[in-house]
């Protein structure tokens, strides 16, 4: 598999990871116990076993410290998942934390692609 391919694999993997915010903050929500409450852990459980596979194979392909650089992208899909799902609002802070975060996935995949070339 090229490495473009695992990158975008990578990726997927990572919106998955982060949409179990959305689901922990949808079950912190509801009546505790309920029916709903289970529900939306059980899809938490769910969506980190799949990670948790998907991880394990792909960091056999992938540099460990270009994964973990990477998974800070999580943090980018936690803001749009606020702003679809919770109607949260973007704040200027947010703006700058998400540049700093693009900025550094950048920076590292530039740098290791150097390191591999050179």
């Amino acid at each position: 598999m090229s490495k473009l391919k695992l990158i975008i694999l990578l990726h997927i993997i990572f919106i998955l990871y982060s949409l179990t915010g959305v689901s922990n903050k949808l079950a912190a929500n509801e009546q505790f116990f309920s029916f709903k409450f289970f529900m939306y852990y059980a899809v938490t459980i769910l969506l980190l076993g799949i990670y948790a596979i998907t991880w394990q194979q792909i960091i056999k392909y992938v540099p460990l410290t270009t994964a973990f650089a990477n998974k800070a992208i999580t943090v980018i899909w936690g803001i749009v998942w606020g702003i679809v799902f919770f109607h949260e609002t973007i704040t200027i802070k947010k703006l700058i934390g998400t540049l700093f975060v693009i900025t550094g996935i950048i920076i590292y995949a530039k740098a290791d692609g150097k390191e591999e070339n050179g």
